[in-house]
């Protein structure tokens, strides 16, 4: 990390960026919190939490993790169960309200100063992508927000991010805000508050979810687009 520390004005990290040591020796009295949004995904999220806890976890790994939170959005399986086996503190939302409720939920009940949000539904999670992740708030103070990008293998080829992100969200803020195209991934209300600086950029190599249908990325995309259309000042139907 010699290089990025000398190069404070980055905002955009390769991948292995931060180890775990570098991301602990920035740390200080910092406290910070995973937190997995979950809905139906008992198969994974044990794994998910696991990979955590065990390299991370205060009692099992490097303390670089000071808490696991798992948002339950309604599941009808057994997520709640398998994410406490796994070592996780679990909010259930009795009704579903959708990812961007449930992640909600879960920065205002963590402890931590730091939050870093991971998906219930990868099917490799590594260790590795938590020191990325954290490692830009913890050496910049001028960054608010750190975001994700990476390969996805969608039928054995890589795509380059999920399916909504590829066909609803990188096509509507190309054209509603064309300063963010250099953002892979973008988040509008920060960039809007902050300006785009505000966002760093970390590549997380490959990420392996599962895939779902397409019924089941049709309200994703939907909630997407009315969102941009939002900030935008386009009205809607649901406006």
């Amino acid at each position: 990390m010699d290089a990025a520390l000398r190069d404070r004005t980055r905002r955009l990290w390769p991948a292995g960026s931060f180890s775990t040591e570098d991301a602990l020796a920035l740390k200080a009295e910092r406290l910070t919190t995973v937190v997995i949004p979950a809905r139906d995904e008992a198969a994974t999220v044990g794994a998910v939490v696991g990979a955590v806890h065990t390299a991370h976890g205060r009692l099992l790994g490097s303390g670089l993790v000071d808490e696991i939170v798992v948002v339950d959005d309604g599941s009808s399986d057994g997520t709640a169960r398998a994410a406490r086996a796994a070592g996780a503190r679990v909010r259930r939302l009795h009704r579903s309200g959708g990812k961007g409720r449930a992640m909600a939920e879960g920065a205002k009940v963590a402890g931590g100063d730091l939050v870093v949000f991971l998906d219930a539904d990868v099917l490799d999670t590594d260790p590795a992508w938590v020191p990325q992740l954290l490692g830009p708030l913890l050496l910049d103070e001028s960054i608010e927000l750190v975001k994700a990008f990476y390969e996805r293998p969608l039928e054995g080829r890589p795509t380059g991010g999920g399916r909504v992100t590829q066909l609803a969200a990188r096509p509507i803020l190309s054209l509603l805000f064309p300063d963010l195209g250099g953002i892979l991934q973008p988040l509008v209300d920060v960039a809007r508050r902050s300006g785009a600086s505000a966002i760093a950029q970390v590549d997380l190599g490959v990420r392996t979810h599962r895939n779902r249908p397409l019924s089941e990325l049709g309200p994703m995309a939907r909630d997407v687009l009315a969102v941009a259309l939002a900030r935008a000042g386009v009205p809607t139907a649901s406006s």
